[in-house]
Order: C-alpha cells, then sequence, then structure tokens
C-alpha cells in the first residue's frame, strides 16, 4: 500500500555532475566557516578551485564531446549532455560568484588583520615599487616572449591551466577590429613576489600584475588600449584504445604529449581594460561557447596559487591543531614484527592510526632473509616513497617482486611511468594490469618461509599505498596472516599477471567478477529479513553512489523495511526522503579536516552482523571496468573497533551535511543539551591520543623505529603487552 514504482522514473535520481558541484559547495561552505581556523580556510578554497578545474577537464570536457555525437544512452535522470551543460553553468557560474565575494569580503579582509597582503604594483611605496621595476628587468623581461595575432601570426596555442595576459591594441583607423597579442606568465617563475608593505609582516603582488604594468615597454611602438588576464582549461582525459595499441605504456606517453592540446573548455577571465571589445574575439579562437564557457573573476585568476601566501606561516593559532598519527599498539617496535600480524588481525584507522607500520612491513620484507616473494597494487603512491625504496632494495636482495602499477591512475600518469621504470631497473617485475581495466584494488602480499611451510601475510586497504595522502584522507587498511585470505590474494595477482581467476574466491569478493553482484545480493539479504521480521539494517561509507540498480535494490530495501544509513562524501544519484520509495534512507555526508575517503559497509543479517572494507565505491566504473576487492572483516575485536568507527562518522552533528530529495544538502544543526555534540574526526583523534597515553610514559626514554615512549604509565590492559614492551635489539 502506498509503493512507489522503482524502475523508468527519471525523477528517482539525481544528476551525476550536479550532485559533484553540490559536494564542491559543501568544500566552499567550509571555506566560508567562520569557525575554521583562517589558513584551513584558505586550504579549502584552493581545494575548491583545484576539484573546479578537474571537473571541467574531465566531465565538463566529456559532455561538450557528446554534444558533437549521437548519444544512443541517456542517464537515469534524463538529461541531454546539453541540458547539462546548460544546468552546470548555472551552477558553476554562481558558485564561482560565491567564491569571489567570500575571498573579497571575507578572507583579504582576515589576512590583512593578521599582516598578511596581496597588492597591486601601483599600490606600493616608492622605494618598494622601484625595487620591483629592477626585480622585473632582470628576472622576469628576459623569459617573456609578446605573442602578437594577425594574418602572419596565428593564434598561439595556450598550455591547461596556464595564466595568459590579453593586450588590446588601437589600429590606425577607429573603424578597424582592435589588434590583439598574448603573453603567455611563464609558470616557472612563483606567481608570487614578495615586497615590503609598510604594517604588514607579510606583502605579496602578482606575478601577471607586474608583467601588465610593462607591457607598454614589451610593445613600444604600440597604441595600448587595454590589458587583462584569462586562463584557459582544456579536455584534459586521455583516450586509449587498449585494442590497438601494442604497447600500453608508448600509447598512454603518447597520449601525455597530446593532452596538453586538448580542446578548450572553458576560460576565465580578470579584471582589466579592454575585457569587453575582446571576448568575442577571444571565444572563437579557442572555440568556446561565450554563453557558458567564459568565467568572469572579480579578483585574481586561480585561486588555488595563493595559499602558498601562508604555506610557511607557522603561526598555530591559525591553523587546526597539531595531530600526530599514533602507532597501534600491538606493532610499537616489536622484535618480530610478523608474530603481531600472526597472532591477531590489525585495523589501521588513518590518518589516526600511522601509516609507518605499512612501510615497516614492506621494509623488514625486503631485508628478512626468509621472505621469498613481495606483490603489491600501485595506483598513486608519490615519487620518493619508501614503499618504493624498500620494493627496490627486496629485488636487489634476490627476492621475488611482483608490482601492479595502473599508468591509467588519471593525472598520475606521467609520475606512475618515471617511478615503474625505476623499480624495473632495480629488479622488480612491473606489470601494467589487465587489457582494458584499471587496477584500482589496494593489495600486499608477503610470502614467507617459516618452520619449512610458507605463510602469507596480506596488507588490504581502501587507499592508496601513499605516505603523503595517508595523513590527509580518512581509510582503513586490514593486516592480517588469514590463510584464506591469504590464498584469495595469491589468486588476485595471479589474476593480474597471468589471466587466471580461480574457480572459487575463498572469502574477497573481486569486480569485475561479482562484486556487483555481491552488493546487490547482499541488500536483497536484508531486505528479505526485514520482510521475514529479522533484524535488517544497511550502514555503508562511500566516496560515490552512482549504479542504478544498486540504487533500486537500495529503494526496493527501504520499502521492505530495511532501515538505511548512508554516509556519501561525494556524488550521490539516489533521492532520499521520497515517500513510498525511499522513506527509511538517510544520506549524510562529512566535511571536515581529513577528506573522508574509506569504504565501509555493515549489513545486520538477521543478527549475524558482516562488515566489509573495500577499494570500490558504487559505481558502474567501480563494478564493471575496474579491478577492485571487497574484503570480510572476521576478527570479532577488529569488527567490533571497525563498527564503531562506522558509528561514529554516522552520528556526526558538527561536521555533517544531510541530503534533501531535491539534491540539496543542508547542515545538520548541532542538538541541544543534554544531547552529545559529536565531531567524529575529532573523537577518533582524541580516542587516537588516549590509547597512546595508556601504554606511554611522558618522563620515559623512547628508542627503536618509531621513536614512540613505551614504558607504561600504569599496568597493561592486555597481558600480551610485556611481550611488546622489550627494547629492540640494535643491528
Amino acid at each position: 500500500m502506498g509503493l512507489v514504482p522503482i524502475e523508468g522514473d527519471p525523477t528517482h535520481y539525481l544528476n551525476r555532475e550536479l550532485s559533484w558541484l553540490e559536494f564542491n559547495s559543501r568544500v566552499l561552505a567550509e571555506a566560508g566557516s567562520p569557525d575554521v581556523p583562517l589558513f584551513e580556510r584558505l586550504k579549502f578554497l584552493g581545494i575548491f578551485f583545484s576539484n573546479i578545474d578537474e571537473f571541467f577537464m574531465v566531465r565538463v570536457a566529456g559532455l561538450q564531446a557528446q554534444t558533437l555525437r549521437t548519444i544512443t544512452e541517456m542517464p537515469p535522470d534524463g538529461l541531454t549532455p546539453q541540458e547539462q551543460l546548460v544546468a552546470i553553468g548555472a551552477k558553476a557560474h554562481a558558485m564561482f560568484d560565491a567564491a569571489y565575494r567570500l575571498w573579497n569580503e571575507d578572507l583579504v579582509p582576515a589576512l590583512r588583520k593578521v599582516g598578511i597582503v596581496l597588492m597591486k604594483p601601483e599600490e606600493l611605496a616608492p622605494d618598494a615599487l622601484t625595487s620591483l621595476d629592477e626585480r622585473f628587468w632582470s628576472d622576469i623581461f628576459p623569459v617573456l616572449t609578446p605573442l602578437a595575432v594577425d594574418p602572419g601570426h596565428p593564434f598561439p596555442h595556450l598550455r591547461n591551466k596556464t595564466i595568459n595576459l590579453g593586450i588590446m591594441f588601437a589600429r590606425e583607423h577607429d573603424g578597424q577590429e582592435p589588434g590583439f597579442a598574448v603573453i603567455q606568465v611563464p609558470a616557472m617563475l612563483s606567481r608570487l613576489m614578495r615586497v615590503q608593505v609598510e604594517g604588514a609582516t607579510r606583502g605579496f603582488v602578482l606575478l601577471e600584475d607586474v608583467i601588465a604594468r610593462h607591457v607598454k615597454q614589451l610593445f613600444p611602438s604600440a597604441r595600448i588600449r587595454g590589458t587583462y588576464p584569462f586562463r584557459v582549461t582544456r579536455n584534459w582525459d586521455l583516450e586509449i584504445d587498449e585494442e590497438e595499441g601494442e604497447d600500453l605504456l608508448a600509447t598512454i606517453q603518447a597520449e601525455l604529449r597530446r593532452r596538453d592540446r586538448g580542446n578548450a573548455v572553458r576560460v576565465e577571465i580578470g579584471m582589466g581594460e579592454g575585457v569587453e571589445t575582446s571576448v568575442a574575439r577571444l571565444c572563437r579562437a579557442l572555440k568556446i561557447d561565450q554563453r557558458y564557457d567564459v568565467y568572469r573573476v572579480n579578483g585574481p585568476l586561480y585561486l588555488a596559487d595563493l595559499m602558498t601566501m601562508v604555506s610557511d606561516d607557522d603561526r598555530r593559532e591559525l591553523r587546526d591543531e597539531p595531530f600526530t598519527p599514533q602507532v597501534p599498539q600491538a606493532l610499537r617496535d616489536p622484535d618480530d614484527f610478523f608474530a603481531v600480524i600472526r597472532e591477531k588481525d590489525v585495523l589501521l584507522n588513518h590518518p589516526y592510526d600511522s601509516f609507518d607500520p605499512v612501510i615497516e612491513l614492506v621494509s623488514r620484507a625486503a631485508d628478512d632473509p626468509n621472505v621469498l616473494a613481495i606483490k603489491q597494487t600501485l595506483y598513486r603512491t608519490g615519487g620518493d616513497s619508501p614503499i618504493l625504496k624498500a620494493l627496490a632494495r627486496a629485488a636487489e636482495n634476490g627476492k621475488q617482486v611482483t608490482t601492479i602499477v595502473e599508468l591509467k591512475a588519471r593525472f598520475d600518469e606521467a609520475s606512475n611511468i618515471q617511478w615503474a621504470r625505476t623499480l624495473e631497473q632495480s629488479g622488480v617485475q612491473v606489470i601494467y594490469g589487465l587489457l582494458g581495466l584499471k587496477t584500482h584494488a589496494k593489495a600486499l602480499l608477503v610470502v614467507r618461509r617459516e618452520k619449512d611451510k610458507l605463510r602469507r601475510y596480506v596488507h588490504l586497504s581502501t587507499g592508496n599505498y601513499n605516505p603523503q595522502t595517508s595523513r590527509l584522507y580518512t581509510d582503513l587498511g586490514l593486516l592480517t596472516a588469514n590463510s584464506e585470505i591469504g590464498e584469495d590474494v595469491t589468486s588476485l595477482f595471479n589474476l593480474l599477471t597471468g589471466y587466471s581467476a580461480p574457480p572459487r574466491w575463498n572469502r574477497l569478493i573481486v569486480a569485475p567478477l561479482g562484486l556487483h553482484e555481491a552488493i546487490l545480493g547482499f541488500i536483497a539479504r536484508e531486505a528479505a529479513h526485514a520482510r521475514a521480521g529479522r533484524k535488517a539494517l544497511i550502514v555503508a561509507q562511500m566516496n560515490a553512489l552512482v549504479d542504478v540498480d544498486v540504487i533500486d535494490a537500495l529503494y526496493a530495501a527501504s520499502q521492505a523495511g530495511v532501515d538505511i544509513k548512508l554516509g556519501v562524501r561525494g556524488v550521490c544519484c539516489l533521492r532520499p526522503g521520497i515517500p513510498g520509495l525511499s522513506d527509511r534512507i538517510h544520506v549524510r555526508a562529512i566535511i571536515d579536516r581529513f577528506l573522508e575517503h574509506k569504504r565501509l559497509f555493515r549489513f545486520a543479517n538477521g543478527g549475524e552482523e558482516e562488515l566489509y572494507l573495500s577499494s570500490a565505491d558504487w559505481m558502474p566504473r567501480n563494478f564493471h571496468r575496474r579491478v577492485e576487492v571487497l574484503t570480510p572483516i572476521l576478527d570479532p575485536e577488529v569488527k567490533t573497533r571497525a563498527g564503531e568507527i562506522l558509528d561514529l562518522v554516522m552520528s556526526d552533528n558538527m561536521k555533517s551535511w544531510e541530503l534533501a530529495a531535491d539534491g540539496s544538502y543542508r547542515r545538520v544543526t548541532p542538538p541541544p543539551p543534554p544531547t552529545p555534540v559529536v565531531r567524529a574526526q575529532a573523537r577518533l583523534m582524541e580516542r587516537a591520543r588516549e590509547r597512546a597515553k595508556q601504554i606511554t610514559d611522558p618522563l620515559s626514554r623512547g628508542g627503536g623505529r618509531f621513536h614512540i615512549l613505551r614504558v607504561p604509565a600504569r599496568p597493561p590492559p592486555e597481558p600480551r603487552m610485556r611481550k611488546h614492551g622489550k627494547r629492540k635489539r640494535q643491528p
């Protein structure tokens, strides 16, 4: 009674692109929050502009390409590519206007109050201006190349995301179209130039403003009518036909060279004279639509570059409270690292738990004579990673080392190619994944000889093997010596290197070999439990929810009586709260100090609760076009802790936003007393510190690889702590 038919109604789904813009609106709102320290507000503003760049370079570029060809498949929400572009343009322009109002009316005065100012050259005192002019002629002028645009000089190709100056000239006859020239602002020079400003501790001017001041000297015989800055964003997505490319590495390298010449998708234009008379000409040259693709900004272009104004300012009161990730108790410099994992599974909750144990596992494996093989997937790891160095050292030590390097990791392709070649030179067997699939799974396997048999040690994670992002993103990692999981991870690597899938998997669920079907099965199982009067609940945290089949299954489960709580950081195409369809579904998103990145799922299963961590969001690409892993959490203690983490995230009422049926988000208002106020990330930092205090004494001496104080302040809570309290033997 009163149930809404699920299939076939586009109004049941939110548009993916507009949902993504809603996510970025939440990021912008955090930049505008007075409760956030000033320098962190600047950080969020920089993230906003960086995200918008990526959105245009990939998503908008893709939609523009679709308008040029016949589309045979419509998105679930029913919007055509052109309709989406119109809606995106309206939303993105409003967001840009809001971002620059925030900059001009809020952040600039706030920065001035703490002694940081951004000046125009003409606002400087005479002595400072003279010094700036001298720096222009000595350090900047020799690098510049003025480019005239006329029948003999075609419009130059402008590189993606570079800042340029457009210069308008008067012609001999007033009726002629004004002349035009371009000066590319050198990307290899710092965009921010330090200057002395009376009353300020830090003064800056923009490089493009300094160049604009000297345009007359660059075109001495021309009559300058105006100068303004502009910035072009281009299609930056790779177009790779793996069936045609015999060598994937060479194909991607060729595409990287071509990518910088992709079609323009947007132009940002700053303040200056001569803009109105040249916008149409600029759009013709760039082949973009003046109505939708031109963004006029009231301030400096690409404000993310301005974050360096505070990068070396160490005033703690203007930043978040310092936090140092903690090494879990069981892994605090044990004599036998592998014995700890043999004894019980260990859950790492980054960034509250340190990433050091993962590095330590690879490093010890590289040097342990009993370790025979190391296998690892690498997606985004960073060029100077200690993991890469340990893998190279392991290969040089004669171990069998295999890495699955994903060359198609968007925006990291060039970096991945570079360090993959370095690994190959060290003797590592580098594999570039499966044809037509991205390897997005996060897996590490160490094979070790112990008492005349081989034992497998495994790390499975929701995030990349990247020490830098592990301090910024919330992710979960599982260390285990479970034999069934070890067999499955061995089969996973055999699949990736030899195209040989096992007849069956013991514990892991792998995409594209059944993950989609498994998730649909779990949801349907909860619906069956609800209809039978048994305990039924779905709690899931992920980055994106897009897959229509999964959304429809969640609608059906809601109709069956399943309570569904979703934490979706970014894109969510599900509409919660539709009467008769999604009454029992609630969707929240946290925007806080760390980027919520983990994928953690709980199914009540009639009282036999199951928890899983995964590398995969609930998106078609993750289910069908990527190699992904869903890992069950089997250890009872680890399962309890993972459940507590998920409960805490879902109960956040300080940094959460709630999704409404119309696709908009509203801040969750902290409740009045006596209901507790919950800020999940702050609670998790506090818990990590408390765990560290329980087993350390501030007066004791440090030591060991992690430099952790290890003398208990009171009797240890667990008997096995004594074993791990021994001092590490020195080599």
